[in-house]
């Protein structure tokens, strides 16, 4: 947690970088947003302005989701692209790093998982929506030279993940890992991938994507691997516990249609689905891990396990060999 002293000296900087471009309304000074998952968030405004400031947590490295710089690169690279994202207005390198986005007006929701008001319909219009917005990105074929991540690289991830999780609280996990691994597919034309892509990380306004947020595992690797995510949340039954129902919600293979809006399927494309859940219960593992250990007391983590168990047995039943019919 950052002191009175480092968030001064982080807002000082701020307000110097961000003053050359409101010299007639001076920068206030940093507010904490909630929620963010990546290194700290704030909020400033200058006049009538608002900006959101990421930093790297001061004396941390600037590595995985504290890795600040990394979001900025990305989002710059996708300025003036069909996929909405916020505009970087300041970067600075100098320890520890920051940068300041535009702040986007609008409204981040999960349908199945979240708490809402939302319009069943609004939902589905907007879930059908983004996935017009996956498939811009996954168009962006060009990562400055970043070595792509490939189904390989990616099982090994959440692998680490999941075993770094007590065994009972991922029962089946193992066989579930060995499969994944025997199955493994071929990988496809690398792009750009998000890593979270899914309503929860999107600002909406009205029925319209205004901005696609929370980049912190961005990767160029393997389409799917996005693709399969995204399908996981049409169902709140995938969610144990979590989930609510919202009529009328698109489908898994409505939301496929409209992301491949009239080209064919990708190959194995249940390994990916599986790959997710697999994904899904060593996340939530992980989480649930770090509040029994006491070091994020989070009581509603309590939830998860149905989930987590949900998560692998069904996966595993996506790889299953199907008996042919009779």
């Amino acid at each position: 947690m950052s002191t009175t002293t480092e968030v001064a000296e982080l807002g000082r900087r701020v307000r110097g970088r961000l003053a050359a471009l409101h010299p007639h309304d001076p920068p206030g000074g940093l507010r904490t947003l909630p929620g963010g998952h990546s290194g700290l968030t704030y909020s400033v405004t200058a006049g009538e302005v608002s900006y959101v400031v990421k930093a790297v947590p001061p004396g941390q490295r600037a590595v995985g989701r504290n890795d600040v710089l990394r979001q900025a690169r990305i989002l710059r690279a996708l300025a003036g692209s069909p996929v909405p994202v916020p505009a970087v207005v300041a970067v600075d390198e100098t320890e520890p790093a920051w940068f300041a986005m535009e702040f986007v007006d609008g409204e981040a929701v999960e349908p199945v998982l979240d708490e809402h008001r939302l319009d069943p319909g609004r939902c589905r219009t907007r879930m059908l929506a983004l996935a017009a917005v996956l498939r811009e990105l996954h168009g962006t074929a060009s990562a400055a030279g970043r070595e792509p991540l490939g189904p390989a690289g990616e099982l090994e991830r959440w692998s680490r993940t999941m075993r770094a999780v007590p065994g009972e609280l991922r029962p089946g996990s193992e066989g579930l890992l060995d499969a994944l691994a025997a199955r493994l597919p071929d990988g496809m034309a690398p792009t750009l991938t998000h890593g979270d892509f899914r309503l929860g990380n999107v600002l909406c306004r009205g029925d319209r994507p205004t901005a696609v947020v929370d980049w912190e595992i961005w990767e160029y690797g393997d389409p799917r691997i996005d693709l399969a995510w995204f399908l996981l949340f049409t169902d709140h039954r995938n969610f144990p516990r979590l989930g609510r129902a919202v009529p009328g919600l698109p489908t898994e293979q409505e939301l496929l249609a409209a992301y491949l809006d009239g080209r064919p399927e990708p190959p194995a494309l249940d390994w990916f689905r599986a790959l997710a859940r697999t994904k899904m219960a060593a996340i939530m593992g992980h989480n649930l891990r770090r509040h029994r250990e006491g070091k994020h007391h989070d009581p509603d983590q309590e939830r998860l396990p149905p989930t987590i168990a949900a998560m692998i047995r069904t996966a595993a039943g996506i790889l299953a060999p199907r008996s042919p019919r009779s």
